[in-house]
């Protein structure tokens, strides 16, 4: 009997290759789109989104083309709880979230892994840039050949379970021989763009995206510098992320970013650039994919977020749940609510959520 794969299809030009790449090497496929959200929840001048209907229809059409069944699943439910509120929830305690990972962990790799083992389908298979590895009883996880379009950050949440039951058929790909393959099969998104932005976001206003759904209006408050004084007025604190240097609305000598957030007294701090850098962080909430624990102080190399080089570090587990990292040198603006991602060469330790 031929082994099934569930192919997590999105409607873009990765996920129909992968679909393709498995059909090609002998499974028996079918493929599935997320219905993550209403479109409701947007704005009505931004409907641009990775989850359009459009995106539906793309899906559908290569899933036709290469002659696999193709159904919609609605998860929208699990979407909303697990990747919108907790998104919303770290905006308002002033963080700055990764949804994308929230997704990967609850959504792809939870929710649409557990309806593919309901089905009896043997893997689930997304098109991520990234690479998975069996070495003596323990799957690894390893960064893609491509190295621009490599995913393993967003993707170190994984759990030994999750990754025995996935595939990534284009870690192993450039993402020109991708469009490639879409090209030679005269897939209907073989030119098609990525999106850069947030799903559920695709205009990139958080603070509104924000107030629409909850309904709440987040109050104005001064602006202040490191010494507390008074340089101007913020339009709500969830507008505003650690770095941070456009859209301030504040006239200095000096050019200034946000370098601390605070609910409780409703107050923005601006700061010279070089107040943002520090050399430790603090993750909770860790998940190890080499191991089971990191059994003493070990030299690593770290990302703090999806687009920053690697940094050199020493990692230690301070507790089951924590892990604290001092970099070789100062990194600017780390920010609760990211996560620390922890290499050893291309191969991902784990990672956990910076909480300070």
């Amino acid at each position: 009997m031929r082994q099934k794969a569930l192919i997590a299809m999105s409607g873009g030009v990765d996920s129909s290759v992968a679909a393709y790449l498995m059909k090609q090497a002998g499974w028996d496929c079918i493929g599935a789109t997320m219905k993550l959200f209403d479109g409701g929840i947007l704005d009505d001048g931004a409907r641009k989104s990775c989850c359009s209907l459009n995106d539906v229809n793309d899906a559908r059409d290569v899933a036709y083309r290469l002659n696999i069944p193709h159904y919609v699943l609605n998860l929208r439910d699990d979407f909303r709880s697990n990747v919108i509120e907790r998104f919303i929830k770290i905006y308002e305690s002033g963080g700055t979230p990764n949804p994308c990972i929230d997704c990967n962990r609850f959504i792809k790799f939870n929710s649409l892994l557990l309806r593919a083992r309901a089905l009896e389908y043997d893997r689930l298979v997304t098109g991520h840039y990234a690479q998975i590895e069996k070495s003596g009883g323990r799957f690894l996880l390893k960064k893609s050949v491509d190295e621009k379009k490599d995913q393993s950050y967003v993707l170190y949440t994984m759990t030994q379970e999750q990754l025995e039951n996935t595939e990534f058929p284009l870690g192993a790909k450039q993402k020109n021989e991708v469009r490639a393959i879409a090209a030679e099969q005269n897939f209907i998104n073989a030119e098609k763009q990525e999106s850069q932005d947030i799903c559920f976001v695709p205009d990139g206003d958080y603070g509104a995206f924000i107030e629409r759904y909850t309904g709440k209006i987040y109050p104005e408050g001064d602006i202040i510098d490191s010494g507390g004084n008074i340089l101007g007025r913020h339009k709500g604190f969830i507008r505003y992320t650690i770095g941070q240097r456009r859209g301030l609305g504040v006239s200095s000598n000096t050019i200034l970013y946000v370098s601390e957030k605070s609910k409780e007294a409703n107050t923005v701090t601006l700061s010279p650039e070089n107040q943002l850098y520090s050399k430790t962080l603090i993750a909770n909430n860790i998940n190890l994919i080499a191991c089971e624990k990191l059994e003493k102080p070990m030299r690593l190399r770290v990302k703090s977020r999806y687009l920053q080089k690697e940094q050199a570090a020493r990692v230690e587990q301070v507790s089951d749940d924590t892990i604290r990292v001092e970099f070789d040198e100062p990194q600017r603006a780390l920010t609760t609510g990211q996560a620390a991602v922890l290499y050893d060469g291309d191969y991902v330790i784990g990672g956990g959520t910076i909480t300070g």
